[in-house]
Parts: C-alpha cells; sequence; structure tokens
C-alpha cells in the first residue's frame, strides 16, 4: 500500500484515523545509529512499525526491530512520544493518518544485519554524518533528541 508523507504542508488532508506505532534508536558499541533505506521512499529511517493487537508495546518495539533490521533488541528507555498533528501519512485506501510514535533508545542482545521487504538497505552511521543523508525531519528529530541529555521528550 501506497502512501504519501505530509509535513507541516497546508494542502495535506485531515486525519481519520490514530494508530500507535513505535521507532528504534539502536546504537552500535562505536555510537553508530541503526538505520534502513525504505523501499517506499529511499529515505533513510528508522526501524519501526505499528503496534498489532493483542501484543504489548515492547513487544512490537522489538518484533519490528527484528523485522526490519535482523536484530533483536532490549529496551532501555523512551527516547520521546512524537504526536504532532501536522505530521499525517495518506495511504491509498483513504485512510490519513496522524503521526503518533514512542521512540525508544534500544542495546542489540542477538542476530545479524539484514534487509526486509521494506528496505533496499541497513546501515549503521555516525551521527555526524546523518546531515548527508536523505531523511525525513521527524526522524531528526528523534536522533536529535536520542543525542541529547536522555530526559524522555513529549512532542
Amino acid at each position: 500500500m501506497g502512501r504519501v508523507d505530509y509535513y507541516h504542508d497546508p494542502h495535506a488532508p485531515a486525519a481519520n484515523s490514530l494508530v500507535v506505532g513505535g521507532s528504534a534508536i539502536v546504537a552500535d558499541t562505536q555510537g553508530r545509529i541503526l538505520l534502513q533505506r525504505r523501499s517506499d521512499s529511499g529515505n533513510w529511517a528508522l526501524p519501526g512499525g505499528r503496534m498489532d493487537i493483542g501484543e504489548t508495546f515492547a513487544d512490537c518495539i522489538i518484533r519490528e526491530t527484528k523485522e526490519e533490521t535482523g536484530f533483536d533488541v532490549r529496551i532501555d528507555r523512551i527516547v520521546g512520544i512524537y504526536s504532532d498533528p501536522g505530521h499525517v501519512f495518506a495511504y491509498d485506501n483513504g485512510e490519513v493518518r496522524q503521526q503518533f510514535n514512542i521512540c525508544c533508545a534500544c542495546t542489540i542482545t542477538g542476530g545479524t544485519i539484514q534487509v526486509s521487504d521494506e528496505s533496499t538497505a541497513v546501515e549503521f552511521h555516525d551521527p555526524a554524518t546523518l546531515d548527508e543523508l536523505t531523511m525525513h525531519e521527524s526522524i531528526r528529530i528523534r536522533v536529535r533528541d536520542y543525542l541529547a541529555d536522555g530526559s524522555p521528550v513529549l512532542r
């Protein structure tokens, strides 16, 4: 299913749904951040996705990270809660979803790096080089919050 990502666009359609989603910031031992290049947009992004009925939020983060990167993770802390009503996703089926994402910092506990059907690449990147990557502003905000003082952010 295709989607269009609107970010503070006055021409964006009005949201008609809100879905709990999560994303993971996973750093390796050198402090590089794990990113995937999305197959739908070509943008670099954090692993993550929507929570399924019957699973806990923690299970969602762990499952999505494993599916999209090949790594098993442990959640260490909440980076922030992101619910900007100016950020909506319009899907082919008519759903227009307001962003609602809880981002967690995670540690790798196992697995090996792999590409999924949702991505064309999965790589670790030095935070100092992230400005060189094509990435949505919402992802940049989460990474900046992660690299800040460690207190959870509510946006």
